[in-house]
């Protein structure tokens, strides 16, 4: 079950957020695919960007299941890694590599030469970022991004700042992003990631930002206030046109 709200930022004339509220992940997961589904229907072949964790996994979970009764739905989209880890290796437990191949990339069948992916093994870094920014000008803008909403409120690995990187950069990760249950295993933390920038997420055509997961009260809150900070990097999408803010009640997952 779902609430349905339409809210602008600081209850003043502006941009909308769509916002749902659903009473478990479940249903919040099943909604997500259910507009993602209904995207790729309209255009077969957008280029779509992707984030990993538990908030996306459930939506991922349902695309599969969708890709089973209707084989050919995916087989024309392209896919583009919002972020990635340096320092993990491509092959290591955690790398949002090694979480997209077994969620994403093989269960749909994409084809390696549809699917944009940082190089969690690169020796440069910055380098890598320029690569992954002429990719995404040879390929964009997005389609759609699949979003989540981080313990700080930071969107990928755009951190809170007094300055937000426009496009794809190596980031300086922060304690809570360090922390993250994806590498929180690893022999190694993760002192640095390489991420989409806020501005090469604000020029998707169309964004899902799923908002569940427990330890996110304080960013919700401060998403919700609509207030545009750069403290709260997620505040930045009450500027974009067209956000499916799907928020699961009971934050359980």
């Amino acid at each position: 079950m779902k609430a349905v709200c339409h809210i602008t930022p600081g209850n003043l004339h502006g941009p909308e957020m769509n916002i749902e509220y659903y009473s478990s992940y479940a249903a919040m997961s099943s909604g997500g695919a259910s507009i993602l589904i209904e995207a790729i229907r309209s255009k077969p072949d957008m280029l779509l960007c992707v984030a990993t964790g538990q908030s996306p996994l459930g939506l991922y979970q349902e695309l599969v299941h969708a890709s089973e009764h209707e084989k050919d739905l995916f087989r024309r989209i392209r896919i583009i890694k919002l972020d990635e880890w340096l320092g993990l290796g491509t092959h290591a437990d955690g790398t949002c590599e090694q979480y997209l191949m077994a969620n994403l990339i093989n269960p749909l069948a994409i084809a390696e030469n549809r699917y944009v992916s940082f190089d969690a093994e690169t020796p440069d870094p910055p380098e890598e970022c320029a690569r992954m920014q002429l990719q995404l000008q040879k390929y964009g803008p997005i389609d759609l991004c699949v979003l989540g909403l981080g313990k700080n409120g930071h969107l990928g690995f755009n951190e809170p700042a007094s300055y937000l990187q426009p496009h794809c950069h190596l980031a300086k990760l922060s304690h809570s992003s360090q922390q993250h249950n994806m590498v929180t295993g690893s022999a190694n933390t993760p002192q640095y990631g390489m991420t989409l920038g806020m501005a090469d997420i604000l020029a998707s055509r169309k964004i899902i930002l799923l908002v569940t997961g427990e330890g996110k009260e304080k960013a919700k809150q401060n998403l919700l206030s609509g207030k545009v900070n750069t403290q709260c990097p997620a505040s930045f999408l009450w500027l974009h046109r067209d956000v499916d803010c799907l928020i699961e009640n009971e934050q359980t997952a």
